[in-house]
């Protein structure tokens, strides 16, 4: 498997670039800004972008994705829940960052169980409701690797005091479906340094 991570905008997110090393077919999941940056990464790796994936329908994670698909001719996904979020400059809050107001539609929606395929590799989205009411983690499981998007941190959690957010139906989540996964399985997440299910099992003071 090939895993790029780019800090991308004045947010800093997380944007993930997830390939098969033998087809070169890919998703992007969070491409929050810097497109050309995104697309420069792509090319020299000479990857097939098949999926743009959001994690949830946020600003610092949306604004690259209108320029991506022209660039990658890929398909946007997104939880049905947040399909909103994008459609909506208020909703996704880019009407209030620095930057221009953001207003898409997803190619698809996706739910709980859906199964994503690039390559050889499979990848499963685990709904993860608390953030926003769509939000999902992406998890593939034979490579022991989750991308938690803004649920899950490296000794915290994402915030939930923005539209659609559920403190306790964050923490519930997170510990009916994300700590049941082994401890070894590393998370990749939507800010900051990535952690695992063991460390933050033991150690996360929120949980």
């Amino acid at each position: 498997m090939i895993l790029e991570r780019l800090a991308v905008g004045s947010y800093a997110a997380n944007c993930y670039i997830v390939a098969d090393q033998e087809t070169k077919e890919a998703m992007v999941i969070d491409p929050g800004g810097e497109a050309d940056r995104i697309f420069k990464k792509i090319e020299n790796k000479a990857l097939k972008v098949k999926y743009i994936v959001l994690t949830h329908g946020h600003g610092d994670h949306i604004g690259a994705v209108e320029q991506l698909r022209k660039l990658t001719a890929s398909k946007v996904l997104i939880h049905h829940d947040d399909a909103e979020l994008l459609e909506d400059a208020s909703l996704n809050l880019t009407l209030n960052m620095n930057g221009p107001d953001i207003a898409f539609k997803a190619d698809e929606t996706i739910g709980d169980d859906t199964k994503l395929v690039i390559g050889r590799h499979k990848c499963e989205v685990i709904h993860t409701p608390g953030h926003t009411k769509g939000g999902i983690c992406l998890y593939f499981s034979e490579a022991k690797i989750l991308f938690s998007g803004d649920t899950l941190f490296y000794g915290s959690i994402g915030r939930t005091d923005l539209y659609g957010g559920n403190h306790r139906q964050m923490i519930r989540v997170i510990k009916e479906k994300l700590l049941v996964l082994e401890d070894d399985v590393t998370v990749y997440p939507g800010h900051g340094a990535s952690t695992t299910i063991g460390f933050e099992r033991k150690k996360n003071p929120f949980l």
